[in-house]
């Protein structure tokens, strides 16, 4: 029976070692901290929407939808540290909204969510024809290419990489070991 050089078994416990033992899911990723309207609100009106996360975030993305799934023109979302500011580029109609948000966290990561809320008042012709979407892109639009897509869960690229190191390790450490053991044994033939 043939016992694996000490080498050989080092990459192995070490790649025992990070599978035992695999990186915790990071838990510091920011989160939406305030929201104006808050959730499930009831406002009177909405000229602006303003959303505070726990740190400063990249890349905002925010779109407001009614009811019935049309987009609301909104300005191009405002950045200030921890802060977000979209305002409603036009009136409003009473009825059930939900703002949908999306940033990239400090620590790199994206977040997003929705925000579920409603405006009160009667329902007029006038104010229902301005959430009716336009045909022209909004301002809103254009920046979704800017967020980067989302990390896959799952174990982290660094984990992946050091494996991918301690097999090469392994495997050249065998190779030489290989080559080294027939010289041995015609050294312990004589």
């Amino acid at each position: 029976m043939a016992f694996l050089p000490r080498p050989v078994l080092g990459a192995a416990l070490a790649c025992a070692v990070f599978l035992t033992f695999p990186a915790s899911p990071a838990y510091a990723h920011d989160t939406l901290k305030r929201s104006s309207p808050a959730k499930d609100a009831q406002v009177s009106s909405l000229e602006e929407i303003e959303l505070e996360y726990t740190a400063s975030v990249k890349f905002p993305f925010v779109v407001l939808h009614d009811a019935a799934g049309n987009e609301v023109g909104l300005s191009r979302p405002r950045l200030s540290g921890p802060t977000v500011t979209a305002e409603v580029t036009g009136p409003i109609a009473p009825g059930a909204y939900t703002i949908a948000w999306r940033v990239v966290s400090s620590d790199g990561h994206p977040i997003e969510g929705e925000i579920p809320f409603r405006v009160k008042g009667s329902r007029s012709p006038a104010a229902s024809a301005s959430s009716v979407p336009s045909t022209e892109p909004s301002a809103v639009e254009f920046t979704a290419t800017a967020v980067p897509p989302a990390a896959p869960a799952g174990v982290p690229v660094w984990i992946w990489g050091g494996l991918a190191g301690l097999v090469v390790v392994g495997a050249v450490v065998a190779i030489r070991t290989s080559r080294r053991a027939p010289d041995r044994e015609d050294a312990d033939a004589d």
